[in-house]
């Protein structure tokens, strides 16, 4: 196995071998671009993510600034939206799902680096895939580590630090995040914590 190869296995690897070094410039050009279009080169930003991004569905929207590694192993559904400063090192793969919400400052990090120090100074550092499913809404200044899966219909609160997988459809909050609560049926008729809807077009 070469660098790349073993990166995308999860295995220990060397960031600055086989061309690795190569691939994060090149995309680190593709960023630039991206995040100093004038903002109503709406066609041109809408071409430039989808040359970064390595699937997305039909709509899909970040606000600039966005920082990622190598964009190619991002995965995004349908009607994707993320706020300013989203920031993914994607050294491994990372899969979003479908009508994901992700607010500003959010952060996705596949990599990391052993723990003991004579191990960690030999350079070799890890990705592990993180999978996020359908109808995620991740608050502001989410930290989101390496291996995480978060289910469908989940709904993550400002500030979490998420360390381990979360189930379907529950809220989600904390530094280590932890279910707070399901979400239920009884939600529908709320937008904002006992505030209901004045309106009749949101079911």
């Amino acid at each position: 196995m070469n660098q790349k190869e073993r990166m995308l296995a999860g295995l220990p690897y060397k960031a600055w071998l086989d061309g690795l070094d190569e691939e994060r410039l090149e995309n680190k050009k593709r960023i630039f671009r991206y995040n100093h279009l004038e903002p109503d080169r709406l066609e041109e930003k809408d071409k430039l993510i989808r040359e970064i991004l390595g699937k997305t569905g039909k709509n899909v929207n970040i606000e600039p600034p966005f920082h990622c590694d190598y964009g190619c192993n991002i995965e995004v559904g349908e009607n994707f939206f993320a706020n300013y400063n989203f920031m993914v090192l994607d050294v491994g793969k990372v899969r979003i799902g479908d009508n994901a919400q992700i607010a500003p400052n959010v952060s996705i990090y596949t990599a990391g680096h052993p723990v003991h120090p004579q191990s960690r100074n030999t350079g070799y550092e890890y990705g592990i895939e993180i999978t996020i499913g359908d109808n995620v809404w991740i608050g502001g200044n989410v930290c989101i580590l390496p291996g995480v899966t978060i289910g469908s219909n989940v709904v993550i609160g400002a500030g979490s630090v998420v360390t381990k997988d979360l189930p379907d459809n529950v809220i989600a909050a904390g530094n280590p995040c932890r279910v707070i609560r399901e979400i239920t049926e009884d939600d529908r008729d709320y937008y904002y914590k006992d505030r209901k809807f004045d309106v009749d077009d949101y079911r």
